[in-house]
């Protein structure tokens, strides 16, 4: 009778049935390579230019809507006035 294994099967292949792996896997490096920064300084006079800039850029959009929303008005009310005028 002979063994499950096949016949040139010696001891070692007995006590581990499966066969070997084709390739062996190279050891992959976990941690990634970090690079760096320079370090950067932000002065307050920086970040106090940018809050005034900001600031002013709203300001002068808030400028500009209520400018838009009057001349929307002062046409509304002059072509109602013109109508008006036309139907005397």
């Amino acid at each position: 009778m002979q063994d499950v294994a096949g016949p040139s099967a010696g001891p070692a292949d007995l006590d581990n049935p499966t066969p070997p792996p084709a390739h062996v896997h190279a050891p992959t490096d976990t941690a990634p390579v970090r690079r760096s920064l320079p370090p950067v300084s932000i002065s307050t006079g920086a970040v106090a230019a940018v809050i005034t800039g900001g600031v002013v850029l709203t300001a002068l959009l808030a400028a500009v809507v209520v400018s838009a929303i009057s001349v929307a008005i002062a046409a509304v009310v002059l072509r109602s006035l013109l109508r008006e005028h036309h139907r005397r």
